[in-house]
């Protein structure tokens, strides 16, 4: 009771939902977590890859190459660009081919990648060229191999950096498994339109935005802390 009220006093539709079964809260958290995982490791490699290619195809780079640089720069740029709700449209076809089905969770995971990772291939570019590069030019001197650079000197002096744009990459993530939602995904950007704003059940909408913000919330406090402690550990 709280203040002589019961949950289902001041929360009678969130009550009503209950925690199990195919709308429940639990069901809802359950299919967010598995919406924000699976992409962010689809994303994660594949924004990586690119990342790391950018900086080392461009002009300067260890591995110069003006056609490769181009050819990545306009994949990453092109999909960073088309707006998520637009790319949920332009890629369904993909989807049901890749997946077997368009709507879901589990066919949200496929745009949820695409959208995902050029937005973080951009941020590990940005994060990669933070990196000093006369440690890049000491490496070369003692003959160290371009994989040694990437590993040793790009991805170890630029992983506090890389953690910190990994962290954004999450958040935003978490932010597109909410617009997937309210079109049929699932989770609890569903649970927030489809039970709340859609039936005008303020205390659904309201319940399930401070779960997402719980999780935005979670990731960010994570993210810094280990942000931290490679930071000091670099120095």
């Amino acid at each position: 009771m709280i203040g002589g009220f019961g949950m289902s006093s001041l929360f009678p539709n969130v009550v009503e939902l209950g925690w199990s079964g195919d709308n429940g809260w639990g069901t809802s958290i359950l299919q967010t977590l598995y919406m924000t995982f699976w992409p962010a490791i689809f994303a994660g490699l594949l924004g990586l890859f690119f990342g790391v290619a950018l900086v080392v195809t461009e002009p300067g780079g260890i591995l110069e190459n003006k056609v490769w640089f181009n050819i990545c720069d306009k994949i990453v740029s092109i999909f960073r660009a088309i707006p998520f709700i637009i790319l949920l449209a332009f890629i369904a076809p993909f989807t049901q081919l890749l997946v077997g089905t368009q709507i879901g969770t589990t066919a949200a995971l496929v745009p949820l990648t695409v959208g995902a990772f050029g937005f973080y291939a951009r941020q590990i570019q940005v994060a990669l060229e933070s990196v000093d590069h006369g440690k890049i030019e000491a490496a070369q001197a003692i003959g160290a191999t371009n994989w040694d650079i990437i590993h040793d000197v790009y991805l170890r002096e630029g992983r506090s950096e890389i953690i910190r744009v990994s962290t954004v990459t999450l958040i935003s993530l978490v932010g597109l498994t909410a617009m997937a939602g309210a079109i049929g995904a699932g989770g609890l950007g569903n649970t927030a339109i489809s039970y709340g704003y859609d039936r005008f059940n303020n205390d659904v909408t309201l319940v399930a935005t401070l779960l997402v913000l719980l999780f935005v919330l979670i990731i960010q406090i994570v993210g810094d802390l280990l942000a931290k402690k490679f930071n000091h550990q670099d120095r």
